[in-house]
């Protein structure tokens, strides 16, 4: 596992995540971003070329993966704000209280071993007024689909590095104490037991 996991499952979930549905994604809430913006999975830089730079004040990235982050340079350079990473989990972020105007989340809280902490940690940051949006697959409405996504999560785990194809993402939301705004969600085009979206703001 060990040459699966650090030389082929990286290319494999980076390849994911840059298909043409989930660009579109990204292109609905990553726009929206404003002043100090803090980045959770920043991850190889997928939502660096939709930021509106004249918005955005800063970037911090919070993601432990410095692997993945240095396939991130071709889009960095094009990004011309100050931008760091920090090379930790979303669980602990060492920032202060009421630091960030907006924070993204995208296509993370699937694979964060304690999603729930890591959106309090999320909502610590944001100052008042400030929005977190998000942008995540989830527990799809059909009862046949959701069942499905039981099933195959334990071996779905294993190969895609830690991925959950079904968890409730505004349940997540609320039990993190963070109050919904807005909340669009809908397939798009893939597998269905992959492809449920949730996307929207909240606010602490």
């Amino acid at each position: 596992m060990g040459f699966y996991t650090r030389r082929i499952l990286p290319h494999v979930l980076d390849c994911a995540c840059a298909t043409k549905p989930i660009r579109k994604q990204r292109q609905k809430i990553i726009p929206l971003a404003k002043g100090d913006v803090v980045e959770i999975g920043i991850g190889s830089g997928h939502n660096l070329p939709y930021y509106d730079q004249d918005k955005v004040t800063k970037l911090i990235g919070i993601d432990p993966d410095e692997y993945v982050w240095k396939k991130a340079a071709t889009k960095r350079a094009k990004f011309h704000k100050p931008l760091e990473r920090l090379g930790l989990s979303g669980e602990n972020i060492p920032l202060p209280d009421a630091c960030a105007d907006t924070v993204v989340v995208t296509y993370s809280l699937c694979t964060i071993p304690d999603p729930v902490l890591a959106l309090k940690e999320m909502r610590r940051l944001l100052k008042p007024k400030a929005k977190l949006l998000f942008c995540e697959h989830g527990m799809a409405p059909d009862t046949k689909v959701h069942k499905w996504q039981t099933r195959i999560d334990p071996l779905w785990m294993k190969i895609s590095g830690g991925c959950h194809s079904g968890r409730n993402i505004p349940q997540m939301l609320a039990d993190a104490g963070l109050q919904i705004d807005e909340l669009n969600q809908a397939y798009i085009p893939g597998p269905k037991v992959l492809s449920y979206n949730y996307w929207g703001q909240a606010k602490a």
